[in-house]
Protein backbone atom coordinates (compact mmCIF):
# COMPACT_ATOMS: atom_id res chain seq x y z
CA UNK A 1 0.00 0.00 0.00
CA UNK A 2 2.72 2.43 1.09
CA UNK A 3 4.70 1.58 -2.67
CA UNK A 4 1.43 2.08 -4.58
CA UNK A 5 1.48 5.72 -2.86
CA UNK A 6 5.02 6.34 -3.39
CA UNK A 7 5.19 5.29 -6.60
CA UNK A 8 1.84 7.24 -8.22
CA UNK A 9 3.24 10.31 -6.54
CA UNK A 10 6.79 9.50 -8.67
CA UNK A 11 4.81 9.06 -11.58
CA UNK A 12 3.13 12.23 -11.24
CA UNK A 13 6.16 14.21 -10.83
CA UNK A 14 8.31 12.52 -13.74
CA UNK A 15 5.21 13.20 -16.34
CA UNK A 16 5.10 16.82 -15.74
CA UNK A 17 8.76 17.27 -17.04
CA UNK A 18 8.83 20.87 -15.98
CA UNK A 19 11.12 22.56 -12.67
CA UNK A 20 9.75 22.06 -9.38
CA UNK A 21 7.22 19.53 -10.64
CA UNK A 22 8.11 17.81 -6.77
CA UNK A 23 6.75 20.92 -5.36
CA UNK A 24 3.98 21.52 -7.57
CA UNK A 25 2.48 18.15 -6.99
CA UNK A 26 3.48 18.46 -3.18
CA UNK A 27 1.03 21.50 -3.34
CA UNK A 28 -2.46 19.88 -4.23
CA UNK A 29 -1.70 16.72 -1.52
CA UNK A 30 -1.72 19.03 1.83
CA UNK A 31 -4.67 20.13 3.87
CA UNK A 32 -4.65 20.75 7.11
CA UNK A 33 -7.31 18.90 9.29
CA UNK A 34 -9.99 21.74 9.61
CA UNK A 35 -12.37 18.92 11.57
CA UNK A 36 -12.46 21.51 14.75
CA UNK A 37 -12.82 24.31 12.98
CA UNK A 38 -16.28 25.45 12.49
CA UNK A 39 -18.19 27.29 9.91
CA UNK A 40 -21.32 28.90 9.78
CA UNK A 41 -24.15 26.94 8.94
CA UNK A 42 -24.47 29.21 5.30
CA UNK A 43 -21.24 28.37 4.59
CA UNK A 44 -21.86 24.34 5.13
CA UNK A 45 -24.73 24.57 2.75
CA UNK A 46 -23.08 26.66 -0.02
CA UNK A 47 -19.91 24.32 0.35
CA UNK A 48 -22.68 21.30 -0.22
CA UNK A 49 -23.51 22.91 -3.07
CA UNK A 50 -21.04 22.92 -4.72
CA UNK A 51 -19.57 19.31 -3.95
CA UNK A 52 -23.34 18.57 -5.52
CA UNK A 53 -22.46 19.94 -9.13
CA UNK A 54 -19.45 17.77 -9.09
CA UNK A 55 -21.08 15.19 -11.12
CA UNK A 56 -21.07 14.53 -14.81
CA UNK A 57 -21.98 18.07 -16.88
CA UNK A 58 -23.65 19.71 -13.91
CA UNK A 59 -20.80 21.85 -13.04
CA UNK A 60 -21.12 23.26 -16.52
CA UNK A 61 -24.46 23.46 -16.25
CA UNK A 62 -24.77 24.62 -12.89
CA UNK A 63 -22.33 26.29 -11.47
CA UNK A 64 -20.73 27.34 -15.40
CA UNK A 65 -24.34 29.18 -16.04
CA UNK A 66 -24.41 31.39 -13.33
CA UNK A 67 -20.85 32.50 -12.60
CA UNK A 68 -19.86 30.38 -9.58
CA UNK A 69 -21.91 28.75 -7.21
CA UNK A 70 -21.72 31.48 -4.58
CA UNK A 71 -24.26 33.77 -6.67
CA UNK A 72 -26.96 31.01 -5.89
CA UNK A 73 -26.87 32.99 -2.30
CA UNK A 74 -29.19 36.07 -4.38
CA UNK A 75 -31.96 33.24 -4.85
CA UNK A 76 -31.00 31.54 -1.55
CA UNK A 77 -31.22 34.19 1.23
CA UNK A 78 -27.36 34.00 1.66
CA UNK A 79 -27.82 30.42 1.96
CA UNK A 80 -30.07 30.57 4.70
CA UNK A 81 -31.44 27.07 5.12
CA UNK A 82 -34.42 27.83 7.31
CA UNK A 83 -35.67 30.78 5.24
CA UNK A 84 -34.84 28.47 1.95
CA UNK A 85 -37.47 26.00 3.28
CA UNK A 86 -39.81 28.52 4.44
CA UNK A 87 -39.53 30.26 1.21
CA UNK A 88 -40.15 27.50 -0.97
CA UNK A 89 -41.97 24.84 1.10
CA UNK A 90 -40.53 21.91 -1.06
CA UNK A 91 -41.51 23.19 -4.28
CA UNK A 92 -38.65 22.72 -6.59
CA UNK A 93 -40.53 24.31 -9.50
CA UNK A 94 -40.59 27.91 -7.61
CA UNK A 95 -37.39 27.07 -6.77
CA UNK A 96 -36.08 27.36 -10.07
CA UNK A 97 -38.46 29.60 -11.24
CA UNK A 98 -36.92 32.17 -8.45
CA UNK A 99 -33.53 31.21 -9.92
CA UNK A 100 -33.87 31.93 -13.53
CA UNK A 101 -36.04 35.22 -12.29
CA UNK A 102 -32.77 35.87 -10.09
CA UNK A 103 -29.41 34.79 -11.70
CA UNK A 104 -30.46 34.25 -15.63
CA UNK A 105 -28.46 31.48 -16.29
CA UNK A 106 -26.97 30.98 -19.92
CA UNK A 107 -28.40 28.34 -21.83
CA UNK A 108 -31.47 26.39 -22.55
CA UNK A 109 -33.11 25.35 -18.64
CA UNK A 110 -34.55 22.32 -19.63
CA UNK A 111 -37.80 21.36 -16.82
CA UNK A 112 -38.45 17.78 -17.24
CA UNK A 113 -38.44 16.11 -14.15
CA UNK A 114 -34.71 14.16 -14.68
CA UNK A 115 -33.41 17.30 -15.73
CA UNK A 116 -29.90 18.85 -14.78
CA UNK A 117 -31.52 21.97 -12.89
CA UNK A 118 -35.00 20.64 -11.36
CA UNK A 119 -33.10 17.75 -10.10
CA UNK A 120 -30.14 20.13 -8.23
CA UNK A 121 -33.06 22.11 -7.06
CA UNK A 122 -34.94 19.28 -5.13
CA UNK A 123 -30.86 19.23 -3.79
CA UNK A 124 -31.15 22.23 -2.79
CA UNK A 125 -34.48 22.17 -0.63
CA UNK A 126 -33.55 18.51 0.91
CA UNK A 127 -29.98 20.09 1.82
CA UNK A 128 -31.62 23.25 3.22
CA UNK A 129 -34.21 20.77 5.61
CA UNK A 130 -31.05 18.89 6.45
CA UNK A 131 -29.78 21.57 7.91
CA UNK A 132 -32.28 23.06 9.50
CA UNK A 133 -31.51 20.13 12.21
CA UNK A 134 -28.90 21.83 13.75
CA UNK A 135 -28.89 25.03 15.62
CA UNK A 136 -25.28 26.41 14.22
CA UNK A 137 -22.09 25.60 12.15
CA UNK A 138 -20.67 24.28 15.54
CA UNK A 139 -23.46 21.58 16.17
CA UNK A 140 -22.90 20.37 13.25
CA UNK A 141 -19.40 20.28 13.77
CA UNK A 142 -19.70 18.50 17.38
CA UNK A 143 -21.96 15.74 15.56
CA UNK A 144 -20.02 15.21 12.47
CA UNK A 145 -17.08 14.90 15.05
CA UNK A 146 -18.61 11.84 16.90
CA UNK A 147 -18.98 9.97 14.02
CA UNK A 148 -15.48 11.13 12.38
CA UNK A 149 -13.63 10.70 15.70
CA UNK A 150 -13.99 6.85 15.53
CA UNK A 151 -12.81 4.50 12.71
CA UNK A 152 -15.96 2.20 13.00
CA UNK A 153 -18.53 5.06 12.69
CA UNK A 154 -16.54 7.21 10.03
CA UNK A 155 -17.96 5.55 7.08
CA UNK A 156 -21.78 6.30 8.77
CA UNK A 157 -21.46 10.25 7.99
CA UNK A 158 -20.93 9.96 4.67
CA UNK A 159 -23.83 7.51 4.56
CA UNK A 160 -25.91 9.72 6.19
CA UNK A 161 -25.81 12.82 4.58
CA UNK A 162 -25.61 10.75 1.23
CA UNK A 163 -29.44 9.47 2.78
CA UNK A 164 -31.03 12.46 3.67
CA UNK A 165 -29.67 14.87 0.75
CA UNK A 166 -31.37 14.06 -2.51
CA UNK A 167 -28.94 14.26 -5.32
CA UNK A 168 -25.79 13.31 -2.86
CA UNK A 169 -23.97 9.93 -3.32
CA UNK A 170 -21.53 8.40 -1.17
CA UNK A 171 -18.70 10.18 -3.11
CA UNK A 172 -20.35 13.27 -3.70
CA UNK A 173 -20.84 13.11 0.23
CA UNK A 174 -17.33 12.46 1.14
CA UNK A 175 -16.27 15.23 -1.24
CA UNK A 176 -17.91 17.61 0.67
CA UNK A 177 -16.23 16.54 3.93
CA UNK A 178 -12.91 16.37 2.73
CA UNK A 179 -13.02 20.28 1.14
CA UNK A 180 -14.43 21.24 4.94
CA UNK A 181 -11.04 19.95 6.08
CA UNK A 182 -12.11 16.46 7.27
CA UNK A 183 -9.36 15.25 5.23
CA UNK A 184 -9.32 11.44 6.65
CA UNK A 185 -12.18 10.89 3.63
CA UNK A 186 -11.00 10.65 -0.04
CA UNK A 187 -13.51 11.34 -2.70
CA UNK A 188 -14.07 7.61 -4.72
CA UNK A 189 -14.81 9.05 -8.05
CA UNK A 190 -14.59 7.36 -11.21
CA UNK A 191 -10.64 8.18 -11.84
CA UNK A 192 -9.89 6.59 -8.86
CA UNK A 193 -12.18 3.56 -8.98
CA UNK A 194 -10.50 2.80 -12.42
CA UNK A 195 -6.98 3.08 -11.52
CA UNK A 196 -7.53 1.02 -8.24
CA UNK A 197 -9.40 -1.75 -10.32
CA UNK A 198 -6.48 -1.43 -12.89
CA UNK A 199 -4.04 -2.31 -10.56
CA UNK A 200 -5.45 -4.47 -8.51
CA UNK A 201 -6.87 -2.79 -5.40
CA UNK A 202 -10.14 -3.37 -5.52
CA UNK A 203 -12.46 -5.89 -7.60
CA UNK A 204 -14.25 -4.74 -10.47
CA UNK A 205 -17.88 -3.40 -9.45
CA UNK A 206 -16.52 -2.20 -6.29
CA UNK A 207 -18.72 -0.02 -4.41
CA UNK A 208 -17.50 3.78 -3.63
CA UNK A 209 -17.66 2.64 0.41
CA UNK A 210 -15.37 -0.33 -0.35
CA UNK A 211 -12.90 1.68 -2.33
CA UNK A 212 -12.67 4.28 0.48
CA UNK A 213 -11.81 1.54 2.64
CA UNK A 214 -8.84 0.87 0.17
CA UNK A 215 -8.10 4.57 0.34
CA UNK A 216 -7.75 4.66 3.86
CA UNK A 217 -5.81 1.44 4.16
CA UNK A 218 -3.01 3.26 1.70
CA UNK A 219 -3.10 6.75 3.72
CA UNK A 220 -2.46 4.63 6.90
CA UNK A 221 0.30 2.63 5.15
CA UNK A 222 1.76 5.69 3.61
CA UNK A 223 1.60 8.09 6.71
CA UNK A 224 -0.15 10.68 4.77
CA UNK A 225 -4.35 11.71 4.80
CA UNK A 226 -6.85 10.03 2.75
CA UNK A 227 -7.10 13.37 1.36
CA UNK A 228 -3.37 13.02 -0.22
CA UNK A 229 -4.21 9.61 -1.43
CA UNK A 230 -7.33 10.82 -2.66
CA UNK A 231 -6.02 13.70 -4.80
CA UNK A 232 -2.78 11.80 -6.41
CA UNK A 233 -4.50 9.40 -8.00
CA UNK A 234 -7.17 11.58 -9.19
CA UNK A 235 -4.41 14.11 -10.81
CA UNK A 236 -3.13 10.93 -12.30
CA UNK A 237 -6.89 10.11 -14.27
CA UNK A 238 -8.42 13.88 -14.90
CA UNK A 239 -4.42 15.49 -15.59
CA UNK A 240 -6.09 18.91 -14.14
CA UNK A 241 -3.54 20.52 -12.48
CA UNK A 242 -6.15 23.74 -11.65
CA UNK A 243 -4.15 25.97 -9.54
CA UNK A 244 -1.53 26.05 -12.48
CA UNK A 245 -2.53 27.38 -15.20
CA UNK A 246 0.56 27.57 -16.75
CA UNK A 247 1.18 23.84 -17.09
CA UNK A 248 0.35 22.10 -20.09
CA UNK A 249 -2.91 23.60 -22.05
CA UNK A 250 -4.47 26.04 -19.09
CA UNK A 251 -3.67 23.25 -16.67
CA UNK A 252 -4.86 20.37 -18.85
CA UNK A 253 -1.78 17.57 -18.74
CA UNK A 254 -3.77 15.30 -20.29
CA UNK A 255 -5.52 11.84 -18.20
CA UNK A 256 -2.75 9.56 -17.66
CA UNK A 257 -4.58 6.35 -15.92
CA UNK A 258 -4.13 4.09 -18.62
CA UNK A 259 -0.49 4.72 -19.04
CA UNK A 260 0.40 4.55 -14.90
CA UNK A 261 -1.99 1.53 -14.92
CA UNK A 262 0.42 -0.33 -17.15
CA UNK A 263 3.86 0.68 -16.54
CA UNK A 264 2.48 0.22 -12.43
CA UNK A 265 1.68 -3.57 -13.63
CA UNK A 266 4.38 -3.62 -15.85
CA UNK A 267 6.66 -3.43 -12.47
Amino acid sequence: MRNTYLAAKKFLIQELQIPRAAEIVESYLVLFDQSDIPVPISKLFERLLVSAQNANMKAGVIGGAIGGIHNLGKALFNFDPKKVKEAFANDPNHLLTVIVETLHPRGQIRTTPRSIWPKYCKTILSAAAFFTQFKDGKDFYAWANHLYGDPRSMAALPMILAAEIEGIGYPLACDFLKELGFVNYGKPDVHVIEIFVGIGLCAKGANPYQVQKVISQIAGAAEVSAYAVDKVFWLIGSGKFYNHPDIGKAGQVGRKKTQFIAEFNNA
